[in-house]
């Protein structure tokens, strides 16, 4: 399991979210909503989360992006990918089957 974050959701997250060099944003399920992957769960982050339990995380451009192991099940089979919807101006996820 990876999360893949492009350059541009990297720049929503400074821009929008006032993400920092050296803070960390957790990638979480959450109740309610849809996703591709799981009817009645969407996808949530939490800014500044400490890392514990740490399953996967990637680091782009000063900022810790993760997933703990609380959540693992939501993600188990796909990595993360992380884009931006330019019309919505704002990021988008998706998912990625691992072969």
């Amino acid at each position: 399991m990876e999360i893949k974050i492009s350059d541009q959701a990297l720049q929503w997250f400074k821009d929008e979210v006032e993400v920092n060099d050296g803070e960390t944003v957790k990638f979480q399920a959450k109740y309610g909503g849809s996703s591709p992957i799981h009817d009645g769960f969407s996808l949530a982050f939490a800014l500044h989360e400490p890392l514990k339990d740490t399953v996967t995380s990637t680091e782009k451009g000063g900022i810790t992006f993760f997933i703990d192991a609380s959540d693992e099940w939501f993600f188990k089979g796909y990595n993360l990918i992380v884009g931006y919807d330019e019309k919505l101006e704002e990021v988008a996820y998706d998912y990625e089957k691992i072969q």
